[in-house]
Order: structure tokens, then C-alpha cells, then sequence
């Protein structure tokens, strides 16, 4: 079984991987993007049997939308699970009516992830005997009590929730969000009038 996992956060891909490795997925089986477009190209060729993927609801390429073409394209027995820092009732009527095995609201930590994840693989393995097998030997050889696999987690930055035009605190003053980037699996944010950007953690909503 092969996993596809796309998110802007280094630290939810290094996260989601490590758990999957927990599980005994071998890391030729998991395939970790940091946006829709890459993943679509990768992916066409990569087969994915899982797709876990941030919503990216600002992109050209919605994470519902990247699991759409996939299945249509290359994958047509593809599996979803969506996470969003936004999730409304029409959020959620989507991601049923894709079938997603979960919507996780962000920002969640790492020990949220584990246990949503773990709910999901084990819904996919009743109808998946070699993976009930794999899941079955890896959580006896994990924990003779029968819980979840323990496995290395980061910790996961909890962010503000910033947008675009939002009206922030930085340095004690208030400024105006102009551009939002997540870049090298960090988000920052340019400040209206002002050159460069600041680590999203460092500013405060006004």
C-alpha cells in the first residue's frame, strides 16, 4: 500500500511519515509533497493507494480537486483523508461526499494525527486482509496491550491562523497582513509598507 502525503508543514509530512513507518509502511512507500502541483506530477506516476493532503482551499489545485484528477487520471481506487485550518459544514459535506476517511481541523498536535490516522487505517484494514494482518503483527510487536504503535514525534508548531488582509500584532504595534507564503515548510508573512518577511509564530492576531 502506498501513501501520498501533501502539506505546506515540514513537520506534519515528517510527522505522517514517521507514523506510517510505526505502522511498518516502508519509506518506499511514502511519497511527501509540500503542494497540489507537485504532488499531481509525482503522483501520477508514484500510484498512490492513500492520499493525505491539507485542503490548500487558496490553490489552483484544491487538495479535493488533486484527489479528483488522481483518481481519475491514474488511481481510480484512490483513499482520502483531508485536514484544513478551515472546516465548515460545507467543508465537511465535500470531504463526505468524496468519501474522505477523515477531516482533521488544523492546527491539531502530533498525538491528534496519531490517533485520527490509526481510526482511518483501521477502517481501510476490514476490508484489506494483508493490511489487518500488517497492522494486527506491528501494534502486538509495538505494545503487548494492544494500543497504538509508539513511534519518534516531533512536535508540531501550533501557528496562528493568519490571512491575507488580517490585521496583526508585531512589535507591539498592528500592521496588516499583505502576503501569506509558506516556504520551506515554514509560514511567513509580509507586513503592508514593510520589506521582508516574519515567521508566522511571531505575530498575534489584533
Amino acid at each position: 500500500m502506498k501513501f501520498l502525503v501533501v502539506d505546506a508543514l515540514a513537520g506534519v509530512q515528517t510527522f505522517a511519515r514517521q507514523l506510517l513507518q510505526g505502522y511498518g509502511f516502508s519509506t518506499a512507500s511514502i511519497l511527501c509533497c509540500a503542494n497540489t502541483d507537485e504532488a499531481l506530477a509525482q503522483g501520477l506516476l508514484f500510484k498512490p493507494d492513500f492520499l493525505i493532503t491539507d485542503w490548500f482551499p487558496k490553490a489552483d489545485l484544491t487538495g479535493p480537486a488533486l484527489f479528483q484528477r488522481l483518481k481519475q487520471d491514474c488511481c481510480p481506487k484512490l483513499r482520502l483523508a483531508l485536514m484544513s485550518f478551515e472546516v465548515t459544514p460545507t467543508h465537511e459535506a465535500q470531504a463526505r461526499e468524496l468519501g474522505s476517511h477523515f477531516l482533521l481541523k488544523k492546527p491539531f498536535t502530533a498525538e491528534e494525527l496519531k490517533t485520527t490516522m490509526g481510526r482511518a487505517l483501521e477502517g481501510l484494514a476490514k476490508d484489506n486482509p494483508s493490511l489487518h494482518q500488517r497492522l494486527s503483527s506491528t501494534m502486538r510487536t509495538a505494545q503487548p496491550r494492544g494500543d497504538m504503535p509508539r513511534v519518534a514525534v516531533p512536535v508540531l508548531p501550533i501557528e496562528p491562523i493568519i490571512k491575507q488582509g488580517d490585521r496583526v500584532r508585531y512589535q507591539g504595534a498592528i500592521h496588516e497582513a499583505q502576503y501569506v507564503v509558506h516556504r520551506h515548510g515554514e509560514t511567513v508573512v509580509q507586513l503592508k509598507g514593510q520589506a521582508g518577511f516574519v515567521p508566522v509564530s511571531k505575530l498575534q492576531p489584533a
